[in-house]
């Protein structure tokens, strides 16, 4: 009994046990597009000498955030100039102090040169005790350890991850922050602190120090200081305040979904053949007792017509012993005429063999009138709007979505659509962007959605390649055309990732005008 118990409780704690999230690699990945290195050299003549560097993000294409103790040398001294060392690519760019905080050590950096960057995503909610993070930067004790020079350092790399948890809210006495027990070093400074879905939750900013080594926690800027140091600098950033779910947890639930809805229709399906077998049977009962008496009717008016044939020759054979011979070829006559009709009458009685062929024929009457009734035409306005238990939000939040439909994938009246599967799609390759979207839409399901894949230059180059053997093609209903936009949805979805960053579910419904 003991034992069965235990099994029990195993079983149990399986089923009910769930391992925290972890961050996906392609939403770090994402994150670290954005950020940047942060060096400042001084200049004498034709000299120019290292003063030190820290980290920033990017907040919007031209704008970069970063700790105001990092950039507060270049504000006091005029021979100090700012340089801003992207992530990857093969260009750095000069910066300038646009906006200056040392209230809560904030600073932010116009991108000069034309320098346009991807733009990070800040989250505006709560962030939890014990909460995932990860510090993404360019501590010094790594360059140094690496042995870079400054050539190096004015080199776009890849930045620096260490992963952490939140470890209270306990913030400074100055202005909001986040404790947390990431790795960060000299250097870390201004650096963005991520939640698994690679949205900002603060800003590194100082570390606790332990016998003189890098700090075993670190402090970040919270999120609420940098949304309002940038509302008041008048920058408008993309921020969101949905909670973080996995891409594991909505592909399961997805999954559930989809499993769900199968069952329903193959039980729906079920139900209908059941249906349908019934009334076939019912169908086949009625036309067999249909026939039966049709067959019974039509064999007793043959024995009548027999039996007046019957009649009438011997009404003839009668007349004609009575000498009355006209009258009795006209009895012969109708006798015959009599006969040959109860012949033909119960020849032609319906046999039992076309019971089958009326069945059939009056199922596929039957099917033809349902298919005429179920067409639906779903071309149309319709209004959609945002699922959330169903989406995954890292970098945008429309809760509200307009679709004009055509039945051929006509898409607001401008954009052709392509076949994919059981739905419509287009991919978006922007040359001024590092995103890729695929917007769909399933008019069997009213369901539109879109996601987002955040790319590397190196793979976004790769996309805009594919993109521009296809063109881009208005509405139309030219089959070549159409084929054409199916293969580039194709051509580049083979070359994205397996999971989209972000992913935006739609329940739409038709407005009535």
């Amino acid at each position: 009994m003991i034992r069965k118990i235990l099994i029990i409780i195993a079983i149990a704690l399986s089923i009910n046990f769930v391992s925290p999230a972890h961050a996906d690699p392609a939403d770090i990945a994402a994150a670290s597009r954005s950020v940047v290195r942060v060096v400042l050299a001084a200049k004498d003549g034709n000299k120019v000498a290292f003063v030190g560097h820290g980290s920033g993000f990017v907040v919007a294409p031209d704008k970069i955030v970063t700790n105001a103790h990092v950039v507060e040398i270049a504000r006091q001294e005029s021979s100090v100039v700012i340089g801003i060392i992207p992530s990857q690519g093969g260009k750095s760019y000069g910066g300038r102090i646009l906006a200056y905080s040392p209230s809560n050590d904030l600073a932010l950096i116009q991108l000069q040169d034309g320098g346009r960057l991807p733009a990070m995503t800040i989250f505006g909610g709560a962030v939890g005790d014990g909460a995932d993070v990860v510090a993404i930067g360019y501590p010094g004790s790594v360059d140094r350890a690496q042995g870079l020079n400054l050539d190096d350092m004015i080199t776009p790399m890849s930045p620096v991850k260490t992963r952490g948890t939140v470890s209270g809210g306990r913030s400074t006495k100055q202005f909001d922050t986040l404790l947390h027990t990431a790795p960060i070093a000299s250097g870390n400074s201004g650096g963005p602190l991520i939640d698994n879905c690679g949205r900002v939750l603060g800003a590194n900013s100082f570390g606790s120090i332990s016998d003189g080594n890098d700090a075993e926690f670190g402090f970040a800027v919270s999120a609420r200081e940098i949304l309002a140091f940038l509302r008041k600098a008048g920058v408008k950033v993309g921020s969101t305040a949905t909670p973080c779910r996995s891409a594991a947890e909505i592909s399961r639930e997805e999954q559930v979904r989809e499993d769900a809805e199968r069952a329903k229709v193959e039980a729906a399906k079920q139900a209908d053949t059941a249906a349908r077998e019934a009334k076939e049977e019912k169908l086949r009962t009625t036309i067999t007792q249909d026939i039966i008496t049709e067959r019974e009717n039509q064999i007793a008016i043959a024995a009548l017509m027999l039996a007046l044939s019957l009649v009438a020759f011997g009404g003839a054979g009668f007349l004609l012993g009575k000498s009355h011979r006209n009258p009795a070829i006209g009895s012969a006559g109708a006798g015959a005429f009599l006969l040959v009709g109860a012949v033909i009458i119960f020849l032609s009685r319906p046999s039992f063999t076309e019971i089958e062929d009326r069945v059939a024929v009056a199922l596929k009457d039957g099917n033809s009138n349902q298919q005429q009734q179920v067409t639906v035409d779903t071309s149309g306005k319709y209004q959609c709007t945002l699922i959330p238990e169903r989406s995954r939000i890292t970098v945008s939040q429309e809760n509200e979505l307009p679709l004009d439909w055509k039945e051929g994938g006509c898409v607001n009246g401008r954009t052709q659509y392509g076949r994919d599967g059981a739905k419509w799609s287009r991919i978006f390759v922007p040359n001024q962007e590092q995103t890729v979207t695929i917007s769909s839409f399933r008019p069997d399901r009213s369901e539109f959605t879109t996601e987002r894949y955040l790319l590397g230059l190196d793979a976004m180059t790769k996309a805009r390649s594919i993109r521009q053997k296809y063109g881009n093609k208005a509405c139309t209903t030219d089959a070549a055309a159409l084929t054409d936009i199916e293969d580039m949805v194709k051509a580049i979805r083979a070359e994205l990732p397996g999971q989209a960053n972000e992913r935006l579910v739609y329940e739409c419904k038709k407005v009535t005008e």
